[in-house]
């Protein structure tokens, strides 16, 4: 055994690849294995393939930093995760439920109302939200989709069940990071995957143009689909350009588009007009469209939403669909499945604590240290705090945040997250990790077998986003071994 691997241990955590006794999981066996009977200059010389496939295959993410925009290769963890096909079968299925409920939720609210009236939910949660739009009052896509890319964010605790700990349904991104991790893992450990039969996953960008395809408005045999990005200096740019070319569509910017006098959507091009049937859309709502919301925006297109409410072009994610993306709202979601469909959830969510509420805020107040708070609407690791990770000072800032602000925080306990080997600086050690798989909506449901994996690199950090220095890892979904 290489001795990189000797002193590996799981400790209390679920682990994904090696038992507490410290032997392979059944289902990693040939893969660990292999790994440990590699000599140490090998492991090295693998890392170092990998690290200069990512440079010459440009794999970049942008931080944001001091007002600064920095570029960076992707930071990437030649391991791969391995998860049994039997148990990705029930979290499939759990993620499509949920995505049904969630797409009825955001089409009810933006319509009926029903849920509220009901009781189910207090209004205010739901009207005072940030993301709430009344601009999409009184609309219902095609199919009753709103959230046709949702990248929910799953979560193994020590007892090695998986846990829903956030949706993210306006502008998910990771998944090229998802596509490109697979194809790295192929080009440096190629013989890893003559002892597995591996879920495929390059087939993302033709099930994200069908599903594209499905919501035009006009019958064609190839409508006209445009991926709608801020530009070259947004964080996710890369992904924006990774997926147009995938599917064969243009990647354009705010100014390539407008609105014509017949409330359609048009795109320039050296041909004259061309008419543009769906929009994926890389941008957040509030600058999605001068005339609809913030009128200082240069990023969108004046008239899109007239364009949309008229019928005359898709856009996807739907404007306002990230009313159901509030980490407060993410509380209610059990109790939407069961109102909207009639079924247990089939996937469990993380306890929640409402701050706005006066028992869940004396409860969190008087345990900081114990749990993890978050702000509403916040994404990428930004604005958190891990209680145990805290220092007092932080900890008594964010207790004047929550008493100023009650509505915008939740908290949730400090999960044991799972871990798998990792090789940093020349060893292999347990880091946690989450997974964010991706579920398709359209005239279809199609959810990803796996999804982007995402690890600390830092010893006992839960933090796993690339922007706040963490990794990722490719994720097997496995038929059977050979």
């Amino acid at each position: 055994m290489n001795k990189s691997w000797k002193s590996y241990d799981t400790g209390a955590f679920f682990d994904e690849l090696i038992t507490p006794a410290g032997r392979p999981r059944v289902v990693a066996r040939r893969a660990v294995n292999l790994l440990q009977s590699l000599a140490e200059e090998d492991m090295v010389a693998r890392r170092e393939a990998a690290e200069l496939a990512i440079r010459e295959m440009g794999i970049s993410f942008t931080i944001y930093s001091e007002g600064k925009n920095i570029d960076r290769a992707w930071p990437f963890d030649i391991i791969p995760r391995v998860i049994t096909s039997r148990d990705w079968s029930k979290v499939s299925r759990g993620l499509v439920q949920r995505t049904r409920a969630l797409n009825c939720f955001i089409d009810d609210i933006y319509n009926k109302l029903k849920i509220l009236s009901d009781g189910i939910m207090p209004a205010d949660i739901v009207l005072e939200s940030g993301n709430y739009k009344p601009q999409c009052a009184g609309i219902s896509p095609r199919y009753g989709a709103w959230a046709h890319i949702c990248g929910s964010d799953l979560v193994r605790d020590k007892d090695g069940k998986f846990y829903v700990l956030e949706d993210n349904l306006r502008v998910p991104s990771g998944v090229s990071y998802m596509l490109e991790n697979r194809e790295i893992t192929k080009r440096v450990l190629p013989e890893l995957f003559e002892n597995y039969s591996i879920q495929p996953v390059d087939d993302y960008p033709s099930k994200l143009y069908s599903t594209l395809a499905s919501l035009s408005p006009r019958e064609r045999r190839r409508p006209c689909i445009v991926v709608l990005t801020p530009g070259i200096y947004n964080s996710a740019y890369f992904e924006h350009a990774f997926l147009a070319q995938g599917m064969g569509a243009e990647l354009v910017e705010g100014s390539d588009l407008f609105v014509d006098e017949d409330d359609c959507l048009y795109m320039r091009t050296v041909d004259g007009p061309e008419r543009v049937d769906v929009v994926y859309r890389r941008i957040d709502d509030d600058f999605l469209d001068p005339e609809a919301f913030r009128e200082d925006s240069a990023l969108g297109v004046p008239g899109i939403m007239r364009a949309w409410k008229e019928g005359n072009v898709a856009i996807a994610n739907a404007p306002g669909s990230g009313v159901a993306d509030d980490k407060v709202v993410y509380a209610f979601v059990p109790d939407m499945i069961r109102y909207y469909l009639k079924e247990e959830p089939a996937l469990a969510s993380v306890k929640t604590y409402l701050c706005m509420h006066e028992e869940d805020r004396d409860y969190v107040l008087a345990n900081l240290d114990k749990l993890v708070v978050k702000p509403a609407n916040e994404s990428g690791g930004y604005g958190l705090m891990v209680g145990p990770h805290a220092t007092k000072a932080q900890r008594a800032k964010f207790a004047k945040l929550i008493e100023a602000n009650p509505r915008n925080y939740i908290a949730q306990p400090t999960l044991s997250l799972s871990t798998a080997p990792t090789y940093i600086d020349n060893t292999v050690a347990p880091r946690h990790l989450d997974l964010r798989p991706f579920i398709l909506s359209g005239k279809e449901t199609w959810v990803t077998p796996g999804g982007l994996t995402r690890v600390a690199l830092v010893k006992g950090s839960l933090v796993v986003n690339s922007s706040q220095g963490g990794g990722s890892k490719d994720t097997w979904i496995v038929e059977r071994s050979r």
